[in-house]
């Protein structure tokens, strides 16, 4: 056989020799990644937490009557989301908010997209103070019958 040709088949062989230590690694990198997605970009599923939890990175507490409405969430991978649903005595939702937000614009019906009695959405710019670990805040209000109001909380980092 040609000495040229020994040499190529050489260097072939070493040049292969880190792509197959890596490949295995990099396999791994996105079997991690993609596990930790949902699917359809958003990151990690939902995991349960204190509803104390979720509203405090927001910036606010569980109002006086209230009740929550299912499990608090926390979802994150780049950015972290947290959820939370509660009902409250109708009467003192406007109230909550002036005092949770006091620097925010008032809660409207106008700004609801998608639906809502009131709707609130704060950001460094609209009235979230600056302490606070979210980014955003986001609230949505829908009066029910019997005098509550059922009030969906959320904050993000973006």
């Amino acid at each position: 056989m040609p000495r040229g040709r020994t040499r190529w088949r050489l260097f072939a062989g070493l040049a292969t020799l880190p792509v197959l230590v890596l490949l295995p690694l990099l396999v791994a990198l996105v079997g991690t990644v993609l596990s930790e997605s949902d699917g359809r970009g958003e990151g990690r599923a939902a995991e349960h937490v204190p509803c104390s939890e979720a509203l405090r990175f927001g910036g606010a507490a569980l109002p006086d009557g209230a009740r929550p409405v299912g499990a608090c969430t926390l979802q994150g991978f780049q950015d972290t989301h947290y959820g939370a649903a509660f009902r409250m005595p109708r009467t003192g939702v406007q109230d909550w908010l002036a005092h949770t937000y006091p620097d925010a614009p008032a809660a409207r019906r106008d700004t609801c997209v998608g639906g809502g009695d009131l709707c609130l959405d704060l950001g460094p710019a609209r009235g979230l103070p600056d302490e606070v670990d979210a980014h955003a805040v986001r609230v949505r209000v829908e009066y029910e019958a019997a005098g509550t109001a059922l009030v969906r909380f959320a904050a993000f980092t973006l």
